[in-house]
């Protein structure tokens, strides 16, 4: 899958291919303002001090970046993909789609009650309304991705013959809802999330139940 994230060349004032200007250093960078978004948050945070935690020259990271609001955009388009594409790898094959589910659920709570996503998801909600295309980066390489990786995997149980569903995407987004709704409620009003990690597996447990329920398994 190529990166989403990487600037065209149009964009950063050379002739150079996107594959090209997908290197090291350009992940350098993104680390370094990985650090300075965390520590400081979206607004406080200068290209001063991206230069200096990242540990190149500013030319370096206008070469790669057209400003903050762009290094931030990629930087978390290119987290939540990789992080979607971490949580959401299923097995076709498993014999328990129940014990499959429940353990994607588990994965998922569990990243997004981690402080550093927590803080990303609110910095995200933070500056969405000014820079919607930050939301729309957020949405589209995460959740996006997380929910057509899912379908994916109930539709190939359907035409397995293993559970049916009418409308795998709706499936997908109707047992994600049920899994993470409180904790993103949690986090979006300021709340501590969940720590307890019994009472997040019980929570998933109980999402899951409710949702073979609705969509029982064949055999």
């Amino acid at each position: 899958m190529s990166d989403a994230v990487i600037p065209r060349a149009s964009e950063v004032g050379t002739d150079a291919a996107p594959e090209v200007l997908d290197t090291a250093k350009r992940r350098q960078i993104l680390e370094g303002a990985r650090r300075v978004f965390f520590d400081r948050g979206f607004e406080a945070a200068s290209m001063n001090d991206i230069t200096r935690a990242a540990g190149v020259s500013k030319g370096t990271i206008y070469a790669y970046f057209t400003g903050k609001e762009h290094l931030f955009e990629s930087l978390v388009g290119l987290e939540r993909r990789e992080q979607a594409e971490r949580l959401f790898d299923l097995d076709r094959t498993a014999p328990s789609i129940a014990r499959e589910l429940e353990e994607l659920g588990v994965r998922l709570a569990t990243a997004l009650c981690e402080p550093e996503s927590v803080a990303r998801i609110r910095m995200v909600i933070g500056v969405a309304p000014r820079l919607p295309e930050i939301g729309r980066a957020f949405y589209d390489a995460g959740p996006k991705v997380g929910n057509a990786r899912l379908a994916a995997y109930f539709a190939d149980l359907d035409a397995a013959g293993r559970i049916v569903f009418d409308d795998p995407v709706q499936a997908a987004r109707q047992f994600l809802d049920l899994c993470i709704s409180e904790p993103i409620r949690r986090i979006i009003f300021g709340l501590e999330p969940i720590v307890s990690k019994d009472e997040l597996r019980a929570s998933v447990q109980s999402a899951t139940a409710m949702f073979l329920r609705a969509y029982p398994p064949r055999g």
